[in-house]
């Protein structure tokens, strides 16, 4: 099979610089490695065409030989497919500047946390953070409120401890990695070190895991506490409890637990931040003459006295101050209840009623044939 030209094989230009020719390699070597692609013959192929590629082209002495003459020149400069010693040498050059986190990702599944662990022996890990939704009535998120909750968690196994070992046994080193929690793996210039299958990188293992666990050490039970639902909070705010997430491996520490709230609506209450709505309905002779009328309020269906201005409109509204939501770091400020004014009309008019009604209408002046009021005047 004919080679292909070396400019063709990193897909660069003739007159590309050094660092294009590396920058070009580095790609095509993360690509096709034979360790990410395992078994694959046309990968280990183009990872070995596109090294011998660079081998030349990052050489300024040979890239000039192979511009001048092609792969002829280089035929009598003891260069073979498989003289890559200019490659590995340079492999702290070509790999400058390189996230080996995300490369490693890609090769082995990210699974190399573990591996900081020095001698591997099994440490005390922090348990999962926990999540529970909790619905609650708009009141309460208005107002404050204790809640009890029950949900699920992992806790230590009180059977082994939390060792996962049953009684009378114990760990043993990890045959597989000598204890060391990590594997390491060789291949060409890559020399990688990856968490161990076996022990999952605590470097021992379990000789009798426990019946209890199952050599987990933790065991799922119900948990029942009160949460402090603090006044002024909205939906999809969270309150973290300290402690109560998933028990710790290894008597690590527990998670935390985040209840997310979602906050159900009112029957006749909205909110804007801290700011309440409410619609509240009125006469026509209300509307017109005034009047004072009693409204209930969120809190503990209170009543406040609030006065109808003479002349009222349909739809206007009307401010209640700090009778809305606290503030939620400053219980002690609140926001304001707007009460927006319903006039009804009435849908059935008869005698006495009516002859008022026309009276009225022939005192105020009523038109046949009404003006259109600017909507700069609404």
């Amino acid at each position: 099979m004919a080679k292909r030209d070396y400019y063709e094989v990193l897909g660069v230009a003739k007159g590309s610089s050094k660092d294009e020719i590396k920058k070009a390699y580095r790609r095509l070597a993360v690509q096709f490695h034979p360790d990410r692609n395992p078994g694959d013959k046309h990968a280990e192929e183009k990872f070995k065409e596109a090294t011998e590629a660079y081998e030349v082209l990052a050489d300024e002495s040979k890239r000039q030989t192979y511009d001048q003459f092609g792969f002829a020149g280089l035929e009598g400069m003891g260069f073979g497919a498989h003289d890559f010693s200019s490659v590995f040498r340079d492999f702290e050059d070509i790999f400058d500047g390189f996230n080996f986190t995300n490369f490693f990702d890609s090769f082995f599944g990210g699974g190399r946390s573990r591996s900081r662990r020095g001698a591997g022996r099994a440490s005390a890990r922090r348990g999962a953070d926990l999540r529970y939704e909790l619905e609650i009535p708009f009141a309460d998120a208005v107002f404050g409120k204790k809640e009890e909750i029950t949900f699920s968690r992992n806790e230590s196994c009180q059977e082994c401890k939390g060792s996962g070992a049953d009684k009378g046994s114990g760990k043993k080193v990890c045959p597989t990695c000598g204890g060391a929690g990590q594997v390491r793996r060789s291949s060409g210039f890559f020399s990688i070190a990856t968490t161990c299958p076996s022990c999952n990188g605590e470097g021992e293992i379990i000789e009798k895991p426990c019946a209890a666990c199952a050599g987990r050490g933790l065991v799922t039970r119900k948990r029942t506490i009160k949460v402090t639902i603090p006044a002024g909070i909205e939906t999809s705010k969270r309150i973290s409890i300290p402690g109560q997430g998933d028990g710790g491996i290894n008597s690590g520490p527990p998670g935390d637990l985040y209840v997310y709230i979602r906050v159900l609506p009112h029957e006749y209450f909205e909110r804007n931040g801290n700011d309440l709505y409410c619609v509240i309905p009125i006469s026509v002779s209300q509307a017109a003459l005034g009047a004072d009328i009693q409204v209930t309020t969120l809190e503990n269906s209170r009543k406040v006295k609030v006065k109808i201005p003479p002349g009222t409109q349909n739809g206007k509204l009307l401010r209640l101050k700090s009778e809305g939501v606290p503030f939620l770091r400053s219980p002690d400020r609140r926001g304001d209840l707007y009460i927006k004014i319903l006039v009804e009309i009435p849908t059935k008019v008869t005698g006495r009623a009516r002859t008022l009604l026309q009276e009225l209408g022939s005192l105020t002046g009523e038109h046949s044939d009404p003006k259109p009021v600017r909507l700069s005047d609404l």
